[in-house]
């Protein structure tokens, strides 16, 4: 199973990656697996501010919706509007074209919280 070590990682299976204060926000290769073809990626929370934690979207696979939560606090500045057309990217290349949003980070120091790629392995058993 893929896991890029210059990503960090959620207990909620997000991957994070970040460039200065811009992070970029995806569900992870075992997320995708465990939902089985994804159908659909709601985020109604753009240009919303939210904290850590909070529900950003929803994903929804052929059998099942689970929401998603932002790993970091911050601005919601982009959305991945290729999704609309295309969810299926999300299990094609769930660490590329299956990108979800664009976070203005308001805290850096949340990013020290996240986990690494080895202790993500460790808590899905990879």
């Amino acid at each position: 199973m893929s896991l890029p070590s210059n990503l960090k990682y959620t207990k909620d299976h997000e991957w994070v990656s970040i460039e200065g204060d811009i992070a970029t926000v995806g569900i992870t290769h075992f997320a995708q697996s465990e939902l089985g073809d994804i159908v659909y990626v709601e985020v109604e929370t753009l240009d919303q501010t939210l904290e850590k934690d909070a529900v950003f979207g929803t994903v929804e696979a052929v059998k099942t919706v689970s929401d998603l939560f932002l790993p970091l606090s911050g601005e919601v500045i982009e959305f991945n509007e290729d999704l609309e057309k295309n969810p299926e990217n999300v299990n094609s290349d769930p660490y590329g074209k299956g990108w979800m949003i664009k976070i203005k980070v308001s805290d850096l120091s949340q990013w020290d919280d996240l986990l690494d790629h080895e202790a993500y392995g460790k808590l899905i058993g990879a």
